[in-house]
């Protein structure tokens, strides 16, 4: 997923500060304890009541997808600072990116960290860059893992991870720290359009039986700096990318739910990805923001999952 973060730009609030069109949903979630607040923008807890709901997703997800036969792979919430220079996120979202730091020091450079952390001083030039970085889609860790000759076919993966992307706001649909599950495929670029636009239609189904309002809609990834605005404008030209969107906290900006990214061969030239018949490969893979899914059903439905519709209810938990 190349990027499912809003072609929609939602303020991005102050620690503790939420605007006017998310306050009622916030105070909705805590007053049901279904998120939980911290003490940093964009990181939430989740009670026993959200995952219950996130856990529905999942398994609905799964059965959607059994008899497409994808490999399934899971990975940590990391991936290796080489394969993600080489996916060339820094270059286009430098602002989103989550780079692990670790100290190594020795004892007395321990002492001096906890004396400036005593003090309140500056630590940071006690501690160096590792050799991880936060992933920052849940399809990141697969394209290395598919470098080479493909089979005849191509192939399809699914993935779920936890993700981090820099963009803190008080909006619980915008998280610093969420979960994607995506399904990514590798092929000629016939087949990996052809997935795509099956997942369009699929997923637009797949929200009418759960009674949640969603059209899908061309968008563009939140590309950085002022040549951003170009690789945006493209990208919504070539109708790269698509999401489905549901009106969580407003009508005339919803939040997307879902993406569906074609990245061309982007990947496939980054990772020497092939094709059995040599040529470089194109990809494409459909995200679910879970966390954001969750949201869309309690603000369509209500805060308690027992009370929501039976049919709805019969679909999540069977």
């Amino acid at each position: 997923m190349t990027e499912p973060a809003s072609a929609v730009a939602l303020d991005v609030m102050p620690s503790g500060i939420v605007d006017k069109p998310a306050r009622g949903l916030v105070e909705a979630l805590l007053a049901h304890g279904l998120l939980l607040k911290t003490s940093t923008s964009g990181v939430w807890g989740r009670s026993r009541g959200f995952e219950r709901v996130i856990e529905a997703i999942e398994r609905l997800i799964s059965d959607e997808t059994r008899e497409d036969q994808a490999s399934y792979v899971r990975f940590p919430p990391v991936i290796g600072r080489a394969d993600f220079e080489r996916s060339e996120f820094l270059k286009s979202f430098p602002h989103l990116a989550g780079v692990v730091h670790a100290f190594d020091g020795p004892p007395e450079k321990h002492q001096e960290l906890l004396g400036r952390i005593e003090s309140g001083a500056d630590w940071s030039d006690l501690i160096r860059m590792t050799d991880v970085v936060l992933v920052p889609a849940a399809c990141y860790p697969v394209y290395p893992l598919l470098a080479g000759e493909l089979a005849q076919g191509g192939a399809l993966y699914d993935v779920s991870s936890h993700c981090f992307r820099y963009e803190p706001s008080a909006q619980p649909t915008r998280m610093v720290s969420f979960r994607m599950r995506e399904q990514v495929r590798a092929g000629t670029a016939v087949e990996v359009l052809a997935f795509r636009e099956r997942w369009i239609e699929r997923a637009s189904k797949l929200f009418e039986k759960l009674a949640v309002p969603a059209l899908s809609a061309a968008a563009s990834d939140p590309f950085f700096g002022r040549g951003g605005r170009l690789l945006a404008v493209a990208q919504r030209e070539q109708r790269l990318k698509f999401e489905l969107v549901v009106p969580i906290i407003s009508e005339t900006e919803p939040t997307p739910v879902m993406s569906f990214n074609y990245h061309q061969d982007h990947f496939g030239r980054a990772f020497g990805i092939r094709t059995s018949d040599g040529a470089t490969a194109h990809t494409a893979c459909v995200g679910f923001g879970l966390e954001r899914i969750a949201l869309a059903l309690f603000k369509t439905h209500g805060f308690i999952s027992e009370e929501w519709p039976k049919e709805v209810r019969a679909k999540l938990w069977p």
